[in-house]
């Protein structure tokens, strides 16, 4: 009896730890949408983001990402994490997050570190499907343009996926072409309970986490 009891504690304990540790892992994906909900909203509420409103209606998803970091002395780079929304055709409803890394690698003079927000429409089928496989490289097999800034502001280049950096209050300053995108399994893993992928996520709606749900239905407004 004694022997019985003394399992069923340590069980319980090691259940305690493996929760704990589970809730932990998803903590940090949750602390990391409340900041890319906030990129979002920043989006949404700058004046000179009239074309990112209108256009957010015919995208196909959006990618946002808190803080992508550039740092570098001649030879540097770009690099951060990113979420994903995709809308569903058939029943109009935004589906999501799955979690990517974002990496760029780049020659030239550069100084410091810098540190922005940046938001990524993807306007069709085709440019989506890119995000669905394991790896890829923006401005391979699809069109990547910086999105129209300012009050009014008109695009005259058709692109599969625009892109929009802020930096303190300031857009520009990072180039996406050439970016390389890759699932972060590990925190697509952390968030949802069981390994899972993109298509899941976002095609299947095989698996969902209620605590995206507020950032879910901004994207849904936004694009209405």
């Amino acid at each position: 009896m004694v022997n019985w009891i003394r399992s069923l504690v340590v069980g319980l304990g090691l259940a305690g730890l493996l929760g704990a540790s589970a809730f932990a892992a998803a903590s940090e994906q949750s602390d990391f949408l409340a900041a890319a909900q906030k990129a979002f909203s920043d989006m949404q509420d700058d004046p000179d983001m009239t074309w990112f409103r209108d256009n957010m209606k015919n995208a196909r998803a959006v990618l946002i990402s808190p803080e992508i970091v550039k740092a570098g002395f001649v030879l540097g780079g770009s690099g951060g994490r990113a979420a994903m929304f995709a809308k569903d055709q058939a029943t109009g409803r935004w589906e999501g997050p799955a979690f990517y890394n974002l990496a760029t690698a780049s020659i030239g003079f550069q100084a410091g570190v810098a540190v922005s927000q940046a938001v990524m429409l993807v306007m069709n089928e085709k440019a989506l499907n890119s995000f669905l496989s394991t790896k890829f490289k923006l401005g391979g097999d699809m069109s990547v343009a910086a999105g129209p800034v300012g009050a009014g502001a008109q695009s005259s280049v058709q692109a599969d996926v625009y892109t929009f950096a802020r930096s303190k209050g300031l857009y520009g300053g990072l180039n996406f072409d050439g970016t390389v995108v890759s699932i972060n399994s590990g925190w697509n893993k952390a968030y949802y309970g069981k390994a899972v992928t993109p298509v899941d996520v976002l095609v299947r709606h095989s698996v969902t986490n209620p605590s995206a749900d507020p950032f879910r239905m901004e994207v849904a407004k936004a694009a209405k």
